[in-house]
C-alpha cells in the first residue's frame, strides 16, 4: 500500500489504533500502520494488530541497561518499517529528547483533556477525569498534540470539546471523551499525511482550513 507508514506505540487497550486502522480501512487515511510497539506484553493492542495483520513487537524496558539503549532500541525497529510519523496511542512510558530529536515534529499524542487544562507530568487516563471533576470546571475535551521534550507541551493539532455533565462519573466522562478521541486522532493523522499541517512556532496551521 503506498501512502504514509505509521508506527504507533501503545501500553493498553489500543482503541485509539483501532481507531486509526479503521480509518485507513475506510479509505480516510491513505497509508498502512506498519508495526505496533507495546511496553506492556499483554497489552490488548498487540492482539488488535494481530487481527489486522500488521507486526506487533513488544520491548522490555528491563532488558536494557539504560533508557537510551531502550530507546534506541525502538528507534531502530521503527527505522526498520520505514515509519513515517510515529503515534502514541496510550503509550505509558515517558520519551527522551534522545527520541524526540530523531522523530522531530513526527510524533503525534493523543490527551484526554484540553490542554494546557489537566496535562503533565501525573495527568493521564482516569486520573484526569478525576481532576476534571475534582476542580468543578464545565467543559473538558480531548487533544492531539505533536510531542516536544516536555509533557504534553508539544504544538496543538486538533482540539475537541466535551461538556462536564452533573451526574457525570470518572468512568461515564471517559466514555465520552474517548469518543471524542477516535475523531479527532484519524482526522489528525489523515491532515498529516495530506501535507496539510504547517507548525509555526507553537501554533499548527491547517492548510484550506480542512
Amino acid at each position: 500500500m503506498t501512502g504514509i507508514k505509521l508506527g504507533v506505540l501503545v501500553s493498553g487497550g489500543g482503541t485509539n489504533l483501532q481507531a486509526i486502522t479503521d480509518s485507513i480501512e475506510r479509505g480516510k487515511i491513505k497509508g498502512e500502520v506498519s508495526v505496533v510497539i507495546s511496553s506492556n506484553e499483554r497489552a490488548y493492542a498487540l492482539k488488535r494488530a494481530e487481527k489486522h495483520g500488521i507486526p506487533g513487537v513488544y520491548i522490555n524496558r528491563n532488558n536494557f541497561k539504560t533508557q537510551k539503549e531502550y530507546e534506541e532500541h525502538m528507534i531502530t525497529v521503527l527505522k526498520a518499517y520505514d515509519v513515517d510519523l510515529v503515534l502514541l496511542a496510550g503509550f505509558m512510558k515517558v520519551l527522551s529528547p534522545v527520541f524526540i530529536a530523531e522523530f522531530r515534529n513526527r510524533i503525534m499524542n493523543i490527551h484526554p483533556a484540553l490542554i494546557p487544562a489537566f496535562s503533565g507530568m501525573g495527568f493521564y487516563g482516569s486520573r484526569v477525569h478525576k481532576a476534571v471533576l475534582e476542580y468543578g470546571v464545565k467543559v473538558t475535551g480531548a487533544t492531539v498534540h505533536f510531542v516536544d521534550e516536555g509533557a504534553d507541551t508539544g504544538p496543538i493539532i486538533l482540539q475537541e470539546v466535551v461538556p462536564v455533565l452533573d451526574d457525570d462519573t470518572v468512568d461515564s466522562l471517559a466514555a465520552r471523551v474517548l469518543e471524542v478521541e477516535h475523531k479527532i486522532f484519524p482526522e489528525a493523522v489523515r491532515l498529516y499525511s495530506e501535507g496539510k499541517l504547517v507548525i509555526k512556532g507553537r501554533r499548527v496551521l491547517i492548510k484550506n482550513g480542512k
